[in-house]
């Protein structure tokens, strides 16, 4: 088991508010996990244990509501691409420099989040029919993103929200997508694990703070609105993001 403190102190909450946003709202925070645990391990070893987790909290989550909350039309068409772009996302993963894997994960989470603080938090449901060429798109961008930084949520989310989705239903059927991303993930990056048993015991460390996060998500998930919790995590994640970016760029170019 990891015996440097530093890693309680940046796992414990970093998997906390991840479990916490499966239950509150189907997911969404996954990306908090490896800008912050590369605080305290490189990005791939993070991404790496990140991996097992957010399946593990897939388990607590899925009791919660169950199929009768999913939107299925939606799914028909998401779930199939999204298994599309995590093939395209392994292969992007494991042929290039790290550093670039690296750069490449910052980019896309800073990008993520700001898109969130200018557009994402001020969106309002459109309530727009069910659109396979924007499902196509989302599911298949959201499946490279989802195994290249475990950011999956945001394609998604901007297909759903201008659904105009019910909370609980827009909050399961992500939830649905992701339970079954994340299992498929479990093959490569259980073959990127194989390399390095030590991510599976970081990842069983955190494991226990799982269902506690879970659990006050779905308390939340009757009790406040999505925007108050997602600012301050938002924040957090790009400041994390922002010194990703400023590491790997400082070691391409070195």
């Amino acid at each position: 088991m990891p015996s440097d403190p530093i890693f309680y102190l940046v796992g414990l909450p970093t998997v906390f508010l991840i479990a916490l946003s499966k239950g509150a709202f189907g997911g969404g925070l996954a990306i908090l996990g490896i800008p912050l645990l590369s605080l305290v391990m490189s990005p791939l070893d993070a991404a790496i244990v990140v991996a097992p987790l957010v399946s593990f909290m897939d388990l607590f989550a899925l009791r919660s509501f169950g199929p009768r909350t999913w939107s299925k039309r939606d799914l028909f068409w998401l779930m199939p691409c999204l298994v599309v772009g995590i093939g395209i996302g392994y292969f992007f993963f494991t042929r290039f420099d790290p550093h670039l894997v690296t750069a490449s994960i910052a980019a896309v989470t800073l990008l993520f989040t700001a898109h969130w603080f200018l557009l994402g938090r001020r969106m309002k449901p459109s309530h727009m029919p069910v659109s396979p060429p924007l499902a196509i798109l989302g599911g298949t961008v959201s499946g490279f993103t989802t195994f290249v930084a475990h950011s999956g949520g945001p394609p998604v989310n901007m297909y759903l929200l201008r659904r105009g989705l019910d909370k609980t239903i827009y909050a399961e059927t992500n939830l649905a997508i992701f339970t079954l991303g994340n299992l498929v993930k479990l093959v490569p990056y259980g073959v990127l694990a194989y390399a390095k048993p030590s991510t599976l015991i970081a990842a069983a460390s955190l494991a226990p703070i799982v269902p506690i996060g879970v659990w006050a998500g779905v308390y939340l998930h009757r009790r406040l609105e999505q925007n108050q919790l997602y600012f301050w995590c938002y924040l957090l994640l790009a400041a994390a993001a922002a010194k990703l970016l400023f590491d790997a760029l400082r070691a391409l170019l070195a």
